[in-house]
């Protein structure tokens, strides 16, 4: 933006700021209210903001607010003004943007703010400037807290941001292109801060438990000043060059040297004898071309081998939401006066401040003093400062404050958050992929300095290691983060740097954890398991469930007329009225005299007679009508005998609110009554080491490590160590090398073994060989391996693969459910007859195995196994026919299928739900279950419907979800799985409604739960001592027992039509009609009783999934 177009006032102003002759700048008379102007067109710029261009592009900072700043310090409301000025000029362009713009005209704005920062860090890079600053704040900092004012604390957290704002401007590296050992724009300005003392300054700040107010500021500063750096290099500057560096440069050089040789060949065979005059052209025959004619190759024949018909073309466009995420951090070598200057900072900030700022930091980030992700400039100083502790001259008390379990805790809980807000955030994903991954280098460095307290030689560092390992080494969440951050790693949002770190810091872990269970015999580890409480109902325990005898009340009577008979006589009992009714309740004041009549018994029961006492004598004067609580003019003895009535009558007790009889309230109290809580059951158990190790053999973990693997050639020796190495336990100690049977590993293998630098990778070369040879020495076994090169593979096909593949019965079943283009099933059997795959049609039915008899369980019931089993056969048949056959099939079948399809359902998905429940799968079940109610609450709500993913946050559930049997169930629940590669999660289609929703979770309830849901609804009652309220509410409550016994299947027919009989009075639960009067009828006297051996057939009812394009 060029200066003529500046706003006429903005232009003005700035003028009238004075003028620079020489190196003297004389300033205007109003230079103060124009510095204030300036201030005020900052505050109130548009989005674009155009007055901070038009300033930058005027070079207002550089040739006006530098010179006023310098030379005209004594003029302190000038000096304050300007400094607050500066500090909102050099404001970060995130911070003024809030993001970075994704529109091309705001990035354009956003790219030029940033491009006038660059400019202003370069002005600042001078000595004169932070000279001034540092003076100023030194003052400021030699003042008493008696002496200092509100206005000094705000002129040092003024200078502390214009500091922070400046080193915060990243560098321009297009426009320097620094290498390596050159003075930066930002080393030039760490020099000048070091001459000017500001470095000392900040030390003291952070040293000084009086000043504890600036840490966060202070913290800040010096992350930006250690940007870029590597603190293990940072630690041996100017100690000469140790001999493993050399050795590490040795090798990187004989690399480059080998492959550059291998080059040189390569151009030497393909150089020919004679010139390209006489080259040629040939016809590659057998190799077609475009127009189906032989190929005509122009190259000479040495190029052939190199030939591809991809030659020439352009790649596919990856898609920007597809794209890995780009590495933002980098890191350089600075000028060597530069690194001796902060080396020497390091070490005088690690000896007199790191344990004091660290900790008046985590005092402020636990009392929510800080502002939102302050705790990353936590988690960066602990990783830098305690690696380079470690590297240079290890000493554990310089790191005591951050070198505990409750720093392990405190970082494992941030990790655990910025996990799940990735996974739920996703427009954000990439800003927590980066706060996870400073959360990550932290833990990696708390590890690191754990493990390297076991080499120290004082006998108290070793044993502070051991109780440290024991605790984290016990704690169950410890154990299980590597594995969560490996299944849910994305390289969308999270860079290949993130992804080595995981890698090194599991290596670790490992390592520190099998060297701790051998040096112990056996260890003993903490064990969490979720286990299902039945959440009761509040009820008092003087009214509730227990229940007094005639005999009892009787005995209690003569003490209750002892006390009545003490307030009658005492002239002075004044008990404060209590109020007899609830005045924030649904239920109108003229309804609640019952629930009067129940407090007044409940204080009798507890002892309470002056508080029965009073609570009658308001009652009475609330509800006079009926003289229900007695008459206005009754006597004491009277009051005593109907007290004593009103203890020995069997009040009716509500169990809930009574605010009506409408089903929706109905459903509402079942649903209260059926709540449940996941309690976390905490138990011990001896720790495994190969069983925990079985865990990472997941082709999700594998594929993780080949994605690194395939940099080799960028990665350094220890990462390509620290892959092998976990590969070579899946392989060797685990036997199961068939997981790395696959093309694209082996492609990288065949890479490997054919660079010409191979030699460098002795052990990666070794590991690969290895994998080969299994592979082959398996292929002359099973010649099948080769086809499995194609697939990932999980435990049970590699244990196919070494052992033998079971027989696959229905053929049919199998392709219909695996193929990617939907046919009908007549379709697929006559083009597997057109091809001769088979021969007959009968080949491709289902051989059905003969099944056990019913009689075989004890009970005469079938068992849950082989009802798991017989689901599982017909789903493999019937569960994924295509539309074309669906409508074909459904009208045959549609009478059958319409006639059986609620009970069927519920059925099965109970008797499933229960072999879950067998097997452990509680918690996910009741997961599964909160989630289907949820979905049905937020569809009434809304009142339209979505399909809403399924979104495993837990390990629990997400093992759950992938296990075959409990998808087997989420098909059955109609729970649709994802239909595309955009589509991650399982899905509850838009189809169901809430009512649906509602009787799918109460399916997936224990049978046992049905008994126990409403005991005290079943209590009988006194007819004449209730309302017609209260007798509508029992009989409802019956009626709703009765309904799910009969859907549990708890109760035959005849015990069924035994109820109705006795309860005339039952309003019978609501059910969807499917059939006509005839039908019904029909279909329930076919209806076995449930006594008799009865293997129940599965039938369906289909509901359409919504297709959605996402």
């Amino acid at each position: 933006m060029d200066l003529n177009m500046m706003n006429c006032e903005l232009l003005a102003t700035c003028s009238a700021l004075g003028y620079l002759e020489g190196d003297t700048y004389h300033k205007e008379p109003d230079c103060l209210e124009s510095v204030k102007d300036l201030i005020r067109y900052l505050r109130h710029e548009d989005e674009t903001r155009d007055a901070r261009q038009q300033l930058g592009a005027a070079q207002i900072l550089q040739s006006d607010l530098l010179p006023i700043l310098t030379q005209h310090r004594q003029d302190k409301p000038l000096f304050d003004a300007v400094i607050r000025l500066m500090v909102n000029l050099t404001q970060p362009a995130l911070l003024c943007f809030g993001s970075v713009p994704k529109e091309a005209s705001v990035r354009h704005h956003f790219l030029q703010v940033l491009g006038y920062l660059q400019a202003y860090k370069e002005a600042f890079a001078s000595e004169k400037a932070f000279g001034v600053l540092s003076e100023t704040l030194y003052e400021l900092l030699q003042l008493g807290w008696e002496e200092r004012q509100e206005e000094d604390n705000i002129l040092i957290e003024r200078i502390l941001l214009l500091v922070r704002n400046i080193l915060h401007v990243p560098a321009d590296l297009e426009q320097e292109k620094r290498i390596d050992d050159d003075a930066s724009v930002h080393d030039q300005l760490l020099w000048a801060i070091h001459l000017s003392g500001l470095d000392d300054l900040l030390l003291f700040l952070a040293s000084s438990s009086a000043e504890q107010q600036w840490s966060l500021h202070v913290l800040e500063i010096v992350s930006l000043m250690f940007r870029d750096q590597n603190p293990e290099q940072l630690a041996g500057v100017g100690q000469g060059r140790l001999a493993q560096e050399r050795n590490m440069d040795v090798t990187e050089l004989e690399v480059l040297r080998q492959r550059e040789m291998a080059e040189k060949k390569t151009r030497a065979f393909q150089r020919g004898n004679r010139h390209s005059r006489f080259g040629g052209s040939y016809i590659v025959q057998g190799l077609k071309s475009i127009g189906e004619r032989d190929l005509i190759f122009h190259k000479g024949l040495h190029n052939l081998r190199n030939y591809s018909s991809d030659l020439g073309k352009q790649p596919r466009r990856l898609p920007k939401r597809r794209q890995a995420a780009k590495e933002l951090s980098i890191q350089r070598r600075s000028a060597l006066n530069v690194r001796l200057f902060l080396r020497d900072f390091c070490s005088e900030f690690l000896e007199n401040c790191y344990n004091r700022l660290m900790g008046a930091v985590k005092d402020h980030l636990l009392r929510e003093k800080a502002q939102q992700h302050d705790e990353t400039y936590y988690m960066w100083a602990l990783a830098f400062f305690m690696a380079f502790n470690r590297a240079a001259s290890f000493r554990p008390g310089l790191v005591s404050e951050t070198l505990s379990v409750r720093a392990f805790h405190f970082i494992e809980q941030n990790l655990t958050n910025y996990y799940e807000m990735m996974l739920t955030d996703r427009k954000e994903a990439a800003s927590w992929a980066r706060r996870m991954h400073l959360a990550l280098k932290a833990y990696q460095e708390l590890l690191a300095t754990v493990n390297e307290m076991d080499m120290s030689p004082d006998e108290t560092v070793r044993e502070s290691s051991r109780i440290i390992k024991n605790n984290i080494f016990y704690v169950m969440e410890y154990r299980e983060l590597f594995l969560t951050l490996f299944r849910k790693f994305d390289e969308r949002c999270q860079p290949r740097s993130f992804l080595r770190d995981l890698v090194e810091t599991t290596h670790l872990f490992l390592k520190m954890l099998e060297r701790f269970c051998r040096s112990r015999g056996n260890l003993v580890v903490q064990n969490k398991r979720k286990k299902k409480k039945k959440k009761k109902k509040f009820l008092d325990q003087a009214s509730g469930n227990i229940s007094h005898s005639p005999e009892e009340l009787e005995a209690m009577w003569p003490a209750l007329a002892e006390q009545l008979q003490c307030c009658a006589q005492d002239s002075e009992f004044n008990v404060e009225s209590p109020v007899p009714f609830d005045a924030a309740s649904e239920v109108p004041v003229e309804e609640q005299r019952a629930e009067a009549m129940v407090r007044i018994q409940d204080c009798l029961l507890a002892g309470q007679a002056p508080q029965a006492l009073a609570l009658l004598r308001s009652a009475r004067e609330v509800w006079p009508e009926g003289d229900v609580f007695g008459s206005p003019d009754i006597s004491v003895e009277e009051e005593v005998q109907l007290l004593k009535q009103i203890l020995s009558a069997p009040l009716p007790r509500q169990q809930g609110p009574a605010e009506g009889i409408a089903e929706e309230e109905e459903e509402e109290e079942e649903e209260e009554a059926e709540e449940e809580l996941q309690v976390v059951q905490v138990s011990e158990k001896e720790f495994n080491f190969l069983d925990y190790l079985k865990r990472y053999a997941s082709s999700t973990i594998v594929r993780a490590y080949v994605l690194l693997l395939r940099s080799y050639q960028q990665n350094s020796a220890h990462t390509n160590h620290c892959i092998v190495k976990m590969l070579h336990r899946i392989a060797h100690d685990l036997k199961m090398e068939a997981l790395l049977f696959q093309l694209s590993i082996f492609c990288l293998f065949n890479r490997l073994l054919n660079d010409p630098a191979a030699g460098a990778y002795k052990e990666l070369v070794t590991f690969a060989k290895y994998i080969l040879g299994k592979f082959f020495a398996l292929a002359a076994i099973n010649q099948k391996a080769f086809v499995e090169l194609l697939f990932w593979k999980n435990t049970a096909v590699v244990r196919e693969m070494t052992e033998g593949y079971g027989s696959l019965d229905n053929v049919l079943g199998y392709i219909m459910k695996n193929i990617t283009a939907k046919r009908s099933r007549a379709r697929i059997v006559d083009k597997l007859l057109a091809l001769g795959l088979v021969t007959k049609r009968q080949e491709l039915y289902k051989k059905r195995r003969k099944k056990l008899a019913p009689s075989s369980l004890p009970n005469g019931e079938q068992s849950v196994k082989d009802f798991w089993q017989e689901d599982l056969e017909e789903e493999e048949e019937e569960e994924n026919l295509p539309e074309e056959e669906n409508e074909e099939d459904g009208e045959k079948e549609e009478g059958l299928e319409v006639e059986h399809a609620q009970g069927s359902l519920f059925l099965s998905t109970e008797n499933l739900g229960q072999g879950l429940h067998e097997e452990g799968f509680s918690a996910p079940l009741l997961w599964l279950q909160n989630c289907l109610l949820r979905a049905a609450d937020d569809r009434e709500e809304d009142g339209c419907s979505q399909a809403i993913p399924l979104v495993p946050l837990t390990e629990e559930n997400e093992e759950a979800m992938e296990n075959e049997q409990f998808q087997q169930l989420l098909r059955k629940l109609k729970i649709r799985p994802p239909t595309s590669v955009q589509e991650t999660f399982w899905r509850i289609p838009a189809k169901l409604s809430p009512t649906q929703l509602r009787r799918l979770a109460a399916s997936l309830s224990q049978p046992k739960e049905a008994e126990e849901k409403l005991p005290s609804e079943l209590e009988p009652r006194v007819p004449g001592e209730q309302g017609p309220r209260e007798e509508h509410q029992a009989e409802t409550s019956r009626a709703l027992s009765l309904a799910h016994k009969n859907r549990a299947g708890l109760v035959s027919s005849d015990e069924e039509e035994t109820a109705d009989d006795k309860e005339q009075g039952t309003v019978a639960p609501k059910k969807r009609q499917l059939l006509d009067s005839d039908e019904e009828d029909e279909g329930s006297s076919k209806k076995p009783k449930l006594g008799s051996p009865v293997i129940y057939r599965k039938k369906r009812f289909q509901i359409e999934d919504e297709d959605e394009d996402e």
